[in-house]
Formats: C-alpha cells, sequence, structure tokens
C-alpha cells in the first residue's frame, strides 16, 4: 500500500499517470471504508470533482495532491458511512459488503483486453483487509473507528494525519483505532490456509451438487450460519439460517427449486468461493469462513447490483 510519505507530487495539476495511479489508491481506501464498490467510486469521484472545480492556481499552492486527495476522500467516506448506516437500516434483509473477484480473473474475462481496467474491482488489491469476515466485522465500527482503523492499521497513516482526516485529535484517533482493534480481534477466527479452504470448499461444492445432506452437515460447523443478501431485489431469506442441519437443509431446497444450477470454484474478496450460476448467468456469490477444518460463516450475495464485477465483460 502507498503510504502518505509515497504520495508526493510537484506542485502542478497531476499528470494523466498520477492521476490513474492516485485513482488506484483512493478506491483501495474508499472500498475498505465504505465495503460497497459503487459508493467508493462515488466517493473518488467526488473527490476529484472537488479537485477540478479548484483553479490552477489553488491547485499549485497544494503541497501534495495526493495528501489533499486523500485526506477529502477520506472525509466524504466518514460522511458516507453516516448516512450508509441510516440507509442499510432500511435495507431488505441482512446486508453484506459486495464481493470482489480475483483481479487475473476480472482481467482475463475482459473482452478485448486493454491497458486501464474499466472496474473499480480491478484497482482493488486482495489482501486480508478484504475478506469478507474482515469487512463484516468493519461494519460494527462506528464511522470514526472504521476510518481511524483503516487508515492507521491498513494504510499505516500517522495519527497526526488521520486525525486531520477524522476532525479529532491524534490522541482521540489512537483511541478509536484502539477500540476498532480489539472488536477485530474479539471476532477473529484462525485463518485456515489458502489450500485448506479450497479442499473445504471444494468439497462443499461436490456435496451440494449431489444433494447429499449429510455430507454437508459433516463440513458444517455445528454452530454455523448462512446470511444471504438480496437487497429485495431477488427471492432469499431475510434473516440468517443458523446451525449445520438448517443450513444444509436450506441448500437442498434450492437446488430442487433450481434445476441447472452450477457452482464454480472461484476466489472471492481473496479466498476460495463459490459462485453460482443459473442459465450461465451468475447469481450468487458465496464467501466462507473456516475454524477447525469445518466452515462457520457463509455469506451469499444475490443482490444483482452488487453482482456487477462477476457478469460485465464476460466475468464468469
Amino acid at each position: 500500500m502507498s503510504t502518505p510519505s509515497e504520495v508526493g507530487h510537484d506542485r502542478c495539476e497531476p499528470g494523466l499517470s498520477v492521476i490513474v495511479d492516485e485513482r488506484r489508491r483512493l478506491i483501495n481506501l474508499a472500498y475498505r471504508l465504505l465495503g460497497s464498490l459503487a459508493e467508493a467510486e462515488d466517493a473518488v469521484q467526488e473527490t476529484y470533482t472537488r479537485w477540478y472545480a479548484m483553479s490552477r492556481q489553488q491547485q499549485e499552492t497544494i503541497k501534495s495532491p495526493g495528501a489533499w486527495l486523500t485526506t477529502v476522500a477520506g472525509r466524504i467516506c466518514l460522511d458516507m458511512l453516516g448516512s450508509a448506516r441510516v440507509r442499510r437500516e432500511r435495507y431488505v434483509g441482512a446486508w453484506i459488503p459486495d464481493p470482489l473477484p480475483d483481479r487475473t480473473e476480472w482481467i482475463s474475462a475482459r473482452a478485448g483486453g486493454g491497458a486501464e481496467p474499466a472496474d473499480p474491482a480491478d484497482r482493488i488489491t486482495l489482501d486480508e483487509s478484504v475478506n469478507m469476515a474482515f469487512l463484516v466485522v468493519l461494519e460494527s465500527m462506528t464511522p470514526a473507528e472504521r476510518v481511524a482503523f483503516i487508515l492507521h492499521d491498513v494504510f499505516r497513516y500517522p495519527f497526526a494525519e488521520v486525525a486531520e482526516i477524522v476532525g479529532r485529535t491524534p490522541a482521540a484517533c489512537r483511541q478509536l483505532a484502539c477500540s476498532a482493534r480489539r472488536r477485530i480481534d474479539s471476532a477473529h477466527e484462525p485463518a485456515a490456509a489458502t489450500a485448506g479452504q479450497a479442499g473445504l470448499v471444494r468439497d462443499f461444492k461436490e456435496a451440494w451438487e449431489a444433494k447429499d445432506i449429510k455430507a454437508l452437515i459433516g463440513l458444517l460447523d455445528p454452530n454455523a450460519t448462512l446470511t444471504a443478501d438480496g437487497g429485495g431485489l431477488v427471492g432469499t431469506v431475510l434473516r440468517p439460517v443458523e446451525g449445520s442441519e438448517h443450513i444444509a437443509q436450506y441448500l437442498i431446497h434450492i437446488a430442487d427449486k433450481a434445476p441447472g444450477l452450477t457452482l464454480v470454484e472461484r476466489t472471492v474478496n481473496g479466498r476460495p468461493g463459490l459462485v453460482a450460476q443459473h442459465a450461465g448467468v451468475t447469481v450468487t456469490v458465496a464467501a466462507f469462513s473456516l475454524t477447525g477444518g469445518r466452515i462457520t460463516r457463509i455469506w451469499a450475495v444475490r443482490n444483482p447490483e452488487k453482482l456487477r464485477p462477476w457478469t460485465e465483460n464476460g466475468q464468469t
């Protein structure tokens, strides 16, 4: 990740290549702050709107355009998080952060290729700070906690600079990040190795395809939870399904209700996951959390507005 010391530029208006580089970094920041690709893109667009609204003379007085863009983007995201909490309270069913495909899969699927990715998903660097379990915990934080934590712990901004964005003292921002860190630690589940998770997800896929309810129950932790996000746009459960037996029964019900459903192994937010397709169209993207060799959490995103990176430009 770029740090504040790495993003200084000359005092002239940034060139096109610099703008592209800053945009990629800002999209990375905004997605982690907001959990939504569309909202991240809106936040970054608004940031650049404010930059270009200034005169050339005003721009030239800014010592580091990169630092200025980050400060403005951070403040915009902080405001958006406040309003997002209200919107998500009215959301139909559970709200899950947008799932991201692997960058290489996205690029390889783009028709005709191209030097610059067309979608913000391709500008996001996948690491542990975007795995679904991590993003879900971020949703439990206050806006100020989330911004302070992401800026300091993930992007390594000093608290003095975080304070300028959050509008609090450095000491207060340190406390916000500490509080956020405790939330992360209390919800932490030991991450399975990627190879181990891939094998378990593959076994889960095969058991689901075979409608083997006993095998599914065996792969799920007894206290596992399945959460689905349809946004009121498609049919799905509005409340989490709890317990291995109930989840297995629900999955068999889905398989019976949608004959011809195809399951494809894909990287979801940097971890092995599954994509469900019906009649060649991606209808669900599922992310998993594992502990002790069993699946503990399943997040199934069905809201078609959140599946754009998986359906546009030939992504299958």
